[in-house]
């Protein structure tokens, strides 16, 4: 019996329409055409005159340091709520849990209202710690669903071992727990630093005067910006976004071989 092709075209087509315009914003970054309405020649001016951007490049400041400090805040809350989780179990876990859940599925859009309006109910300024704050909000549940699923084939009889032969909590924490979580506390990190730095939605809600990241930046430069510039500033936060997302999938990968 003959197979058909239909799935196949259907894949392909897919692909297509997914990729060939991100192939046709990176291969415009290196286009000499101001417009990319014809190709003018292989060029890295684009990228030289990104460097002169200072706008551009305050953005860019703005999101490594709300990247960073939300991952980091992030990492610590996340991995606590995914232990708690995972070793006690209670009707006041399956709320903790539901907590947790919640940013996973809540639309951004109805996310960054509701951090908005709290923000100005409590009087808390606009800027770069409310971006922070909103950033840690959603990060902390990525975070925790990975170290959770790590935590699935983790043995506990190893820390009641640790405690056993004379390790206090501290020790056992910081000898046994810490480095056999290492791996999946090392993905949540680089998957919420990789949300961080891409947000735009709950990011443009939530900030001030002189707190624009490379996002809101990115979406002000469509409407009046240079498009070759934006070209190349796409390209480079791309490039950016992938290395992330594959060594957190390298991360978790290896360590699935190990076990």
């Amino acid at each position: 019996m003959k197979r058909s092709r239909l799935p196949f075209v259907v894949t392909i087509g897919v692909l297509i329409f997914f990729y060939l315009p991100i192939m046709v914003l990176v291969v415009n970054s290196f286009n000499a055409s101001t417009y990319g309405g014809h190709w003018g020649g292989f060029s890295l001016r684009w990228y030289l005159k990104l460097m002169g951007q200072r706008d551009i490049l305050l953005a860019l400041e703005n999101t490594i340091i709300i990247a960073i400090s939300a991952t980091l805040a992030s990492c610590i809350l996340g991995t606590t709520a995914a232990f708690a989780l995972h070793y006690y179990k209670s009707a006041l876990q399956r709320c903790h849990f539901i907590l947790i859940y919640t940013p996973l599925v809540v639309p951004e859009i109805l996310m960054g209202m509701s951090l908005l309006l709290a923000f100005v109910a409590v009087g808390v300024r606009l800027g770069l710690f409310t971006i922070f704050l909103a950033h840690v909000t959603f990060c902390v549940s990525y975070v925790a669903m990975v170290v959770l699923a790590r935590l699935q084939d983790f043995d506990m009889a190893v820390i009641e071992a640790a405690q056993d032969l004379g390790a206090n909590w501290w020790v056992t924490t910081w000898r046994v727990l810490a480095p056999m979580l290492a791996p999946g506390i090392a993905s949540g990190a680089l998957l919420a630093l990789t949300l961080s730095v891409d947000d735009f939605v709950i990011s443009f809600f939530v900030a001030g005067p002189g707190s624009t990241t490379l996002p809101i930046r990115i979406y002000s430069m469509i409407k009046f910006g240079s498009p070759a510039v934006l070209n190349a500033l796409s390209t480079i936060l791309l490039a950016v976004t992938f290395i992330l997302v594959w060594a957190s999938q390298r991360l978790t990968t290896n360590k699935e071989k190990a076990t």
